[in-house]
């Protein structure tokens, strides 16, 4: 499963609505290759799903992953900040063994 924090599911309403996007996007979460430490986060809105897409809802959004970023993201909560120490979603990730300093990429 994947999780988001209410902070972040009110972010996603915010940005679908100022995009003029319809209730047929959902949220695509997956990993790619990249980043300090080698994997990167990658976050997008979507309409298509895939033949091996892995979906889940949480907090009333629909949050859908390929199947081999799900086995990266397993547990994950996305979370959202805007804090005076960096504004942004940024992942909550048990399988990371380490992230780099920015929080926008990890290694397991």
């Amino acid at each position: 499963m994947i999780n988001i924090s209410a902070k972040a599911k009110e972010k996603v309403a915010q940005l679908r609505q100022d995009t003029g996007l319809g209730e047929d996007y959902f949220l695509r979460v997956s990993v790619v290759g990249g980043g300090c430490s080698g994997l990167s986060y990658k976050l997008d809105f979507d309409n298509e799903s895939q033949p091996n897409d892995q979906v889940f809802e949480a907090e009333g959004v629909k949050i859908v992953t390929d199947l081999k970023s799900f086995l990266y993201l397993c547990d994950t909560t996305l979370d959202f900040s805007d804090g005076l120490n960096g504004k942004g979603f940024h992942f909550t990730n048990p399988n990371a063994s380490r992230s780099c300093g920015c929080g926008e990429s990890f290694a397991v």
